[in-house]
């Protein structure tokens, strides 16, 4: 039981609340049972079991973490925004889908004296800012992206504006940022 209520308290560290907590509000919001909340993050239903009883405390997969946050972003905007049951299931089917890797457009490093080849089309911006979005995510849970934007605000206010529309923000306002400033 010790070792238990310690995992929790881990848990609530890394997470901001105990992951059963967590997860429990995501699904009743969502109306999902374990076993899809477990298929929508990319977790067997064993492993979600064990997070969520505080047996295991944390994630080890960056892409599942960041589906999660979205899940957890997509049940704030359900709560304040009520967002109706067809647009749940497009975000959900969205997020389900989500590598939360960050991907280029380009190769990193390109041939000496070479030009990159002329793009026929713009990536979709909804597509980069999910990117954006999903790789910072993955490495920082929404207290600490704000705790960070906090911390520079005074010194560089638009790395923290950036921070905080693209880490903690709604896609919609980040896609909206994104098209001002490219």
């Amino acid at each position: 039981m010790e070792q238990t209520e310690q995992n929790l308290r881990q848990q609530t560290e890394l997470y901001g609340e105990p992951l059963g907590v967590l997860m429990r509000r995501i699904a009743g919001t969502l109306g999902l049972t374990q076993a899809r909340l477990a298929e929508a993050i990319g977790l067997s239903a064993p492993m979600l079991s064990q997070l969520m009883s505080g047996q295991r405390v944390k994630i080890g997969n960056p892409a599942v973490v960041s589906r999660l946050q979205r899940l957890d972003l997509l049940v704030h905007r359900v709560n304040e925004e009520g967002i109706a049951e067809p647009q749940i299931a497009m975000e959900l089917d969205d997020i389900r889908g989500s590598t939360g890797a960050f991907t280029r457009s380009t190769p990193a490093t390109a041939p000496p004296n070479s030009m990159p080849a002329a793009s026929t089309s713009r990536p979709d911006p909804r597509s980069v800012v999910r990117e954006i979005q999903d790789l910072i995510r993955g490495v920082a849970s929404a207290g600490e992206v704000q705790r960070a934007a906090e911390l520079i605000a005074t010194e560089s206010p638009g790395l923290a504006e950036l921070l905080l529309t693209y880490g903690t923000g709604r896609t919609d306002d980040a896609v909206a940022h994104y098209e001002r400033h490219r």
